[in-house]
């Protein structure tokens, strides 16, 4: 008679892992015979496939614990090393990779691998897109070379905006080296537009039309969810806000905006719904969900992001279709290795690693704590709720982590809060693209149906991505995320003791109860009694002038929108009465957007001098965008905004020909309140700043606390510097700029003459502080950590 206790239910429950140690070993072995020579990993294949079948022999003749487990980790080393060591071979092999070394200039026959993307460049400069494609041929200057391979496209024409997946062309361009880690032999930084020959597939056309007649359904919605909407539905961010971007990237909800697993699973889910209603039977039921699947996938584009999202997919139809939920898992474990070793690329994409890790989670994870939780008294809903956000954002943690250098601490309240708002907005979107072609009218209703949830979607990363100390700083990289995954593992392995369960519950709650409210009421910045801010935006300018509860005048925009937001963000900044731009170079204005981003702008006053007119057309679009008036000004003009006057003091005259009429014709700002004046220099030269002293005098320039200009370049006037006479010099600059910014000569000089001299490339923020006896007093906030 059998000893052996029957399976209870927890023992059926258990996961299958058998295929577990195959799939890791795949990917693990993938990755790393990306970065190692060729030869290194096919001695690691060769190594492991002898081991392999010594295991097998010794387990033919004798029982060996857990040999079937070590045998699919070594045949996993096998074939995801033997697959990545042969692409990469191929990748590296001549004559390609001398053409490369040579950096040879080549008209190549190309065939659209994915759809183009933006590529961000700076403000106003013509837009970049990046096309992955495959190699078909290659004519450099002596000849003509039939090759197959991969290769990445930069180009900045817009024809290149438009093509499609599977479309054939001709190029020209040079051919310099690729990035490391993945499979393309070249970069080409394409010269001339592209030649197409003949179309794509029909099912790329139709993918096309339907993806552009979703672009045109979302065009009367709002900038925030019009953007968002496509990408919630087919991976199409092409209009996404960079700033929405950042919120979600902050907030642990990025995985939103790429086609994933979650959109798939929505789709099929519909489709199950109403099989479901009409009694289809398991089998039925699959094949109607895979037929929406592959109609989804041709919608969204085969590419990397949306195979591995439909793979993912798939493997809830096999769990369907068998009946036996608990198939679920070896069949994630088959995806991945079939995947890995169909294209070796994937086992370094961090949104493959991202796919991977939630299903796992939903899958491992997200059933025992909604059991846990229900076992404790939690309604069923609301267990469910609470557990699959919160395992998939766990099982995702560390590569988040590596990705970003923070931890999230808002990443699973944010995402439990947009669980409502995915499917309509998914649902919604998928409708308005199917029916665009047909009915125009039909589509924008659905699109605007669809914007509301997708509004809320924004309001949730936006209020989630300000809430105070809801990122916290971690090391970034391979060794952050190893660390972080580390020490989760650990958490859930020693978590199984009931003492470890209620000492995590009770710090969670003392950090919540005990420094959340500490963060709210005194977060430290911006300092009380601050005047001035000078913000660390980089290699750039945006300054603030407070001028009442959550309002500043604001002095240029720095380089990016991101950074201008979170710098008005830092400060509480809900209002601008006034944005001054000085001139119109890239670094002082290409952040505009972020300035008046969901907050209510009076009006914009600039430099009258309209080079580079990129700069100028940039801040034109963006004020119109936004009904703010805009008014070029000169010397006299004045403003009084609140207890503080804004006037231009410089230039006093137009200037020509000199080392940079741009710079040279730089807005100089004094702003004055409470008995103390700044003096905003803009990027004043040498030029400007003599003709100004010239004109005005010392006493015209002298103040107590000066915005050095120009990022302190070497371009100073020394005798203007000495009249200004401040007693504190406040110099923007980025860190590591290539500029050679600040020049020491000038921060020396400054300090000879009793400046206290602090920079945004090494102190963070920069305010100027009146005290409680009416002095002057700086606070700094320090840099962010560079991990």
């Amino acid at each position: 008679m059998s000893t052996r206790e029957p399976a209870g239910p927890d023992t059926a429950r258990l996961p299958d892992l058998r295929l577990a140690g195959l799939a890791v070993a795949t990917w693990l072995s993938a990755l790393a015979a990306l970065y190692v020579p060729v030869r290194g990993a096919i001695v690691v294949a060769v190594v492991a496939a002898l081991a392999a079948g010594a295991t097998v022999l010794v387990m033919r003749r004798r029982a060996v614990p857990y040999g079937w487990v070590v045998a699919s980790v070594l045949l996993g080393a096998v074939c995801g090393g033997a697959a990545t060591a042969a692409r990469v071979a191929t990748r590296d092999a001549e004559p390609i990779a001398a053409l490369v070394r040579d950096h040879a200039r080549v008209d190549v026959e190309l065939v659209v691998r994915d759809d183009p993307r933006p590529v961000r460049s700076l403000a106003g400069r013509p837009q970049t897109y990046l096309v992955a494609a495959y190699l078909r041929g290659v004519r450099p200057a002596d000849g003509s070379i039939a090759v197959r391979a991969r290769v990445l496209v930069l180009a900045s024409d817009p024809q290149w905006r438009d093509l499609l997946p599977g479309q054939r062309l001709t190029a020209t361009g040079r051919l310099l080296p690729a990035g490391r880690g993945d499979l393309s032999a070249a970069m080409l930084s394409a010269t001339a537009p592209p030649v197409r020959h003949g179309e794509s597939s029909w099912a790329q056309r139709a993918a096309g039309t339907l993806r552009a007649g979703l672009q045109r359904a979302c065009e009367p919605l709002p900038d925030a969810p019009g953007g968002l909407l496509p990408g919630l539905v087919v991976g199409d961010t092409s209009r996404l806000d960079p700033a929405v971007d950042d919120d979600f990237r902050t907030t642990g909800m990025t995985h939103l905006v790429a086609v994933s697993g979650a959109n798939v699973a929505i789709v099929i889910g519909a489709v199950l719904l109403v099989a479901r209603w009409a009694r289809a039977g398991p089998w039925l039921s699959a094949a109607l969900c895979g037929v929406a699947l592959a109609g989804f996938v041709i919608l969204a584009r085969p590419s990397p992001s949306v195979v591995r999202a439909g793979a993912m997919g798939a493997i809830g139809l096999i769990a369907l279709a068998s009946g036996r939920p608990r198939a679920a898992v070896p069949a994630l474990a088959a995806a991945v290795t079939v995947l890995v070793v169909w294209d070796p690329e994937l086992a370094g994409d961090a949104g493959f690693a991202l796919s991977v890790l939630a299903t796992s989670g939903l899958l491992l994870l997200a059933p025992r704590w909604r059991d846990g939780l229900r076992r404790a008294g939690v309604p069923a809903g609301a267990a469910e709720a609470l557990a699959v956000p919160a395992a998939a954002q766990f099982a995702c943690g560390p590569v988040v982590a590596g990705l970003s250098g923070t931890v999230s601490l808002v990443a699973v309240p944010a995402n439990l809060l947009a669980v409502p708002a995915i499917a309509p907005a998914t649902l919604l979107g998928v409708g308005a693209a199917i029916v665009s072609p047909v009915w125009p009218a039909g589509a924008a209703f659905a699109a605007w149906l669809g914007g509301w949830p997708a509004w809320w979607l924004v309001m949730v990363a936006r209020y989630g991505a300000r809430v105070p100390s809801g990122a916290l700083p971690w090391p970034g990289g391979v060794a952050g995320a190893l660390l972080l995954g580390v020490l989760s593992v650990a958490f859930l392995v020693a978590a199984r003791r009931r003492v470890v369960r209620r000492l995590a519950a009770v710090v969670a709650v003392a950090v919540v109860i005990g420094a959340l409210p500490v963060r709210l009421v005194a977060s430290g910045w911006p300092p009380a009694g601050w005047f001035v801010a000078v913000c660390s935006v980089g290699q750039g300018d945006t300054v603030l002038v407070p001028v009442g509860p959550g309002q500043a005048v604001v002095i240029d925009a720095g380089p990016e929108p991101v950074a201008a937001d979170r710098c008005l963000r830092r400060h509480g900044v809900r209002a601008v009465p006034l944005v001054a731009v000085t001139h119109f170079h890239a670094d002082h204005v290409g952040g505009l957007d972020g300035v008046l981003r969901g907050r209510s702008v009076g009006a914009v006053v600039t430099t009258a001098w309209p080079e580079p007119a990129y700069g100028r057309d940039l801040v034109m679009r963006s004020a119109a965008a936004k009904r703010v008036p805009v008014e070029a000004v000169t010397v006299g003009w004045s403003r009084v905004v609140g207890e503080v006057r804004v006037e231009v003091v410089g230039p006093p005259y137009e200037m020509r020909g000199t080392r940079s009429d741009p710079n040279n014709n730089s807005l100089v700002v004094r702003v004055s309140a409470g008995g103390l004046s700044v003096l905003l220099a803009g990027d004043a030269e040498s030029e400007e700043q003599r003709a100004l002293l010239d004109k005005v005098g010392a006493t015209g320039v002298r103040a107590d606390v000066l915005k050095v200009a120009h990022h302190g370049s070497a371009y100073q006037d020394p005798e203007f510097l000495d009249a200004v006479d401040p007693a504190l010099a406040l110099v923007s600059v980025g860190v590591d700029n290539g500029y050679g910014h600040p020049s020491e000569s000038v921060l020396g000089r400054l300090a000879r003459g009793g400046a206290r001299v602090l920079r945004t490339d090494v102190d963070g923020d920069l305010a100027a502080v009146r005290t409680g006896t009416g002095e002057l007093a700086v606070a700094v906030r320090g840099r962010d950590p560079p991990w």
